[in-house]
């Protein structure tokens, strides 16, 4: 017999004039059904008047670190049919991962008396003796003597072999005047003292280069004896860290409705990077959906948003829905998920299916297209028909890669292709000269208050759930954009941008990002919120052909 389910929280007002929907509802792209949406508005208000340990960052008088947190919500059906739902948080909350409201961690890595604990406290012992060690004086002396040594070794180990070479110019000097000049006896004698010297070189270098291997060796041990210690506690702590790891992530099996069990390394296994990242499974997804197998709830939808704000590097919005990370989740939810009835994958349906592709330029050596919104520039991991596609059945006689640069899928406008392979290259050259100029419009969901200026955040793709973009000035690519307002109306900008730099999504993180201009492109499904498309448009194109070198402007009215 199940436990009973003490995290099942019924609804404060009647919802059985609430549909319920057809499927589950698909965790990597969905609108929140309306019973997701009451559950949130219930869980978003106990949440705001509970007194929190923890600062969301959503009062600037409240002390502690900023620490924004997904939320999620799993509508579900109980043995009496009856209507309710689970709420749960990613990680822990206010140092803790048990809190009355919400369903409990998958595995309890923070219980007390666990070997999680334990072993992490001996952990940042070790990690505290490291510290101790590097920061020992005799460390950083012996390292720093014995770089010294060894620049100094180099440099008179050179001088002397400059030394060799400049007397071995002489001695050659010297017998190539000799052989005009002195009788074959006296050539002899000054043969045998030109060898002497020679010897008499190479003597010394040998006895310097001596001297510095003993000096360096010397050195070498008194550094190694500090740095041998603390390369040995490095990797003592690295394997007793993995070890840590690989046993953590046994702990955590999961649950789907056909009650078969599975744990985070054999559901890893099946995926391209074998290994789970850290924090798998401790999501709000597999947490809520585990809960409801485990107490016979039926799943019926599910939601997730973000409370608080936003963090240094990536795009959150405070109480804005987003879907279920891809790193982490999707291969989790992907077990979790079997023997329920979900809603198709959209990304599985070829959002170009009836659409055209109009060519609004055309020459011997080159064409540009208008592309549609939802319609890919080049084939996808699933789905073959896009611009490339369709342009090589047009032009089947075409060399090289064809397309010149790309536009997001979910972004319509002007996009260049080369019909030959040199064309190709020599187009190329210019975007990467950035001497093409680009102009994009986008209608952004709020009111800016400034009109024009330029973005500088770089970007990298966030491992944990690609496609997206963040920013980081770590490890992330330069990303510069230029943009000017052309009006407000009715609560939201439209605006121009130049694109200095042409990175993944460089725009849409741009235009949502807290450091860019905090204000999402209308319909971002990634950054922002969904709507009928992205409001982002390729407006203008402007290049050098490079065989009539006439200037080439191409321009296609924007669609929303």
């Amino acid at each position: 017999m199940p436990t009973k389910p003490s995290c099942f929280i019924s609804f404060d007002r009647k919802v059985d004039d609430v549909s319920l929907p057809e499927r589950f509802t698909f965790p990597f792209y969905y609108e929140p059904h309306p019973l997701s949406i009451e559950a949130v508005k219930q869980l978003q208000l106990h949440i705001s008047t509970h007194k929190w340990d923890h600062n969301f960052g959503l009062n600037p008088d409240q002390e502690g670190m900023i620490i924004g947190k997904m939320f999620g919500v799993l509508v579900v059906q109980n043995a009496e049919n009856k209507l309710g739902f689970l709420a749960a948080f990613s990680g822990k909350l206010a140092g803790k991962n048990h809190h009355p409201f919400f369903v409990p961690p998958v595995f309890d890595l923070l219980h007390k008396d666990g070997f999680y604990r334990k072993e992490e406290d001996k952990l940042n012992v070790m990690t505290a003796a490291l510290v101790k060690l590097e920061q020992n004086p005799g460390l950083s002396k012996t390292s720093f003597i014995l770089n010294e040594l060894t620049l100094q070794s180099d440099q008179e180990l050179s001088q002397q072999r400059l030394v060799i070479k400049q007397g071995k110019k002489i001695r050659k000097k010297k017998r190539e005047d000799a052989r005009l000049e002195l009788t074959t006896e006296q050539y002899q004698m000054l043969e045998a003292e030109l060898v002497k010297l020679s010897l008499d070189d190479q003597y010394q270098y040998k006895r310097l280069a001596k001297h510095w291997r003993a000096t360096l060796q010397k050195a070498q041990a008194e550094y190694d004896a500090f740095a041998n210690e603390v390369q040995s506690l490095k990797e003592e702590r690295k394997e007793r860290s993995g070890a840590l790891q690989r046993r953590l992530f046994d702990q955590y099996k999961f649950l789907n409705s056909n009650k078969e069990w599975r744990s985070l390394l054999s559901i890893f296994e099946d995926t391209e990077q074998k290994t789970p990242p850290a924090g798998a499974g401790e999501c709000a997804a597999p947490k809520l959906l585990h809960y409801a197998y485990q107490h016979d709830l039926k799943p019926i939808a599910m939601a997730e948003f973000w409370w608080g704000a936003s963090p240094k590097s990536e795009v959150r919005k405070h109480q804005q829905f987003y879907p279920a990370c891809r790193g982490k989740c999707e291969p989790i939810l992907g077990h979790m998920l079997k023997g329920l009835d979900v809603d198709p994958n959209p990304m599985l349906t070829n959002p170009a299916e009836g659409k055209t592709l109009e060519i609004i330029h055309e020459d011997d050596y080159l064409l540009a297209v208008n592309k549609p919104a939802e319609f890919l520039s080049v084939p996808g991991k699933t789905i073959i028909d896009s611009v490339y596609s369709r342009i090589k059945l047009l032009y089947p006689e075409s060399t090289g890669p064809l397309i010149v640069h790309r536009l997001d899928m979910s972004t319509s406008g002007i996009l260049l292709l080369a019909k030959t392979k040199e064309m190709h290259k020599s187009l190329q050259r210019q975007f990467l000269k950035r001497s093409v100029k680009k102009r994009y419009i986008a209608l952004l969901d709020g009111e800016l208050t400034e009109t024009s200026g330029e973005i500088d955040l770089p970007l990298r793709v966030d491992l944990d759930d690609r496609p997206r973009q963040l920013v980081c000035y770590d490890h992330g690519k330069s990303a510069k954009t230029k943009w000017e307002l052309i009006e407000v109306k009715d609560g939201k900008s439209r605006v121009y941008f130049y694109p200095i730099t042409g990175r993944s999504h460089q725009l849409r993180v741009h235009a949502a990002h807290h450091l860019g201009l905090n204000t999402p492109i209308v319909g971002d499904d990634l950054y922002g919120t969904i709507s009928d498309r992205l409001h982002l448009h390729a407006e203008q194109l402007q290049f050098l052909h490079p065989i009539t070198k006439e200037v080439i402007t191409l321009e296609v009215s924007v669609p929303f």
